[in-house]
């Protein structure tokens, strides 16, 4: 999806950066945790298919609190009260004329989001809460939250470390080093090192307990059990204090809601904003991959020195991209002078790899290429599992100008007029003995 436009919302004298997305027929005001970035977001592919799904059953409306990523800052002498906050909130929704919306509240953004539930019942449709806490600050009543002692140590945790980057490992441990990374450089970008610390400690003497009775509005109080930032045991306090509320627990730690079993999330919020719990989406299918690469290409660019090559290797992309487009081929991915693709008939890919091959030779390059069929995972717009292997294992045999296929393809394509000259079996690393053949003709 595009990047929404972002525009600005006046909440007294403060400018509040917001974005509108998706069609749907009720409103869904998502309010983000401690800091965020309306428009750098997008560039976290799990959270921008957060969004993607949200968009799909509602009119979303996305913003940065005041003091955080586009929205106007705030001196440290005048940190927003959660009043202030809840006027951001009307404000936004005012502007975007929206008399009522749902509420979801992430995190940090979960107090708010169940006070301006309590508050503003006539405007508020339903509420959602992930990894969300009452208060942030230890007592009897409450033993769930970090000590005085403890939150000062995150205080100069985040003082001292904000500018060359947190740990955050134990706010998304499911992710890898470099998501990890990418994810720290987000956070960094969405608030000073001094509008961070401030609003973390804004944060942490919020208490919002007495306010859980009086909501009234339809209610998901959503959790991860290992979650290392916000104890399960807040979640379940908050869902025993709203009249109604169901209680969903989730398996896994990570703290943010869209880097672990996102779908499952969504599927919650879906079914209280619309009533109707989706039905399972696909995950798997057959499919044909195919892989292509450029001969010698390293040789090439050499020869021709960097900016002739870039200009080739640009020709090169949108040659291959136009006769995808004509056999209905998806493309995947594309890393250096290669591409993968799927296809929903083997015939179409092979056709397709062979006209490739052409227009690829008119540029004075030559190409290789690697078809296999079988069922393949999806995850999100990409595919994976062992067909996927396969076919970069076919291509990875295919010689100067040659489209190599597997027996399975071969097989599937009889009757199509394609032909083809035996290679012989091959031992494909990790997938197992393979038969493979070239396309004669087509």
């Amino acid at each position: 999806m595009t990047t929404p436009e972002t525009r600005y919302a006046r909440s007294e004298d403060v400018n509040i950066a917001y974005q509108v997305f998706g069609d749907g027929e009720i409103d869904l005001v998502y309010v983000p945790g401690w800091v965020s970035h309306v428009e750098l977001a997008w560039e976290l592919p799990d959270l921008a298919a957060g969004f993607e799904r949200l968009a799909s059953f509602s009119r979303v409306i996305l913003f940065d609190k005041r003091g955080t990523g586009m929205s106007d800052p705030v001196a440290a002498d005048k940190l927003p009260t959660l009043e202030q906050r809840m006027d951001d909130v009307r404000a936004v929704m005012d502007a975007v004329g929206s008399e009522r919306a749902a509420i979801f509240g992430a995190s940090e953004g979960g107090n708010m989001s169940m006070l301006f539930a309590a508050t503003y019942p006539e405007r508020t449709v339903a509420l959602a809460t992930f990894s969300c806490t009452a208060k942030r600050v230890w007592s009897p009543d409450y033993p769930w939250a970090p000590k005085p002692e403890e939150r000062q140590k995150t205080f100069e945790h985040v003082e001292h470390q904000w500018t060359s980057g947190l740990d955050w490992e134990d706010i998304a441990p499911s992710l890898d080093p470099p998501d990890l990374a990418e994810l720290s450089q987000y956070y960094r970008r969405c608030a000073s090192p001094g509008a961070a610390l401030a609003l973390l400690k804004m944060n942490t003497y919020v208490d919002v307990r007495s306010a859980l009775p009086t909501i009234s509005a339809p209610t998901v109080v959503m959790h991860r059990i290992d979650d290392r930032d916000a104890n399960v045991g807040e979640g379940r306090y908050i869902a025993a204090h709203i009249k109604g509320a169901r209680l969903v627990e989730f398996s896994g730690a990570d703290h943010s809601w869209w880097t672990q079993g996102r779908d499952a999330i969504v599927d919650e919020i879906e079914e209280l904003v619309t009533g109707v719990r989706p039905a399972p989406q696909p995950n798997r299918l057959l499919a044909t991959v195919l892989f292509t690469d450029i001969v010698s290409s390293t040789e090439r660019a050499r020869e021709l020195g960097d900016r002739r090559w870039t200009e080739l290797l640009g020709r090169h992309n949108a040659a291959v991209r136009r006769e995808l487009d004509r056999f209905r081929g998806q493309e995947i991915d594309t890393a250096g002078d290669g591409f993968l693709a799927r296809f929903d008939g083997p015939a179409r890919g092979i056709r397709c790899a062979v006209a490739i091959r052409e227009v690829v030779q008119e540029l004075g390059l030559e190409l290789r290429a690697g078809l296999h069929t079988g069922e393949c995972e999806l995850l999100g717009g990409k595919v994976a599992g062992i067909a996927v292997h396969t076919g970069a294992r076919v291509s990875a045999l295919a010689g100067a100008g040659e489209v190599l296929v597997s027996e399975t393809v071969r097989d599937l394509v009889s009757g199509s007029g394609i032909d083809f000259e035996e290679r012989g079996e091959h031992e494909l690393k990790g997938v197992g003995s393979r038969r493979l053949y070239a396309v004669a003709g087509v």
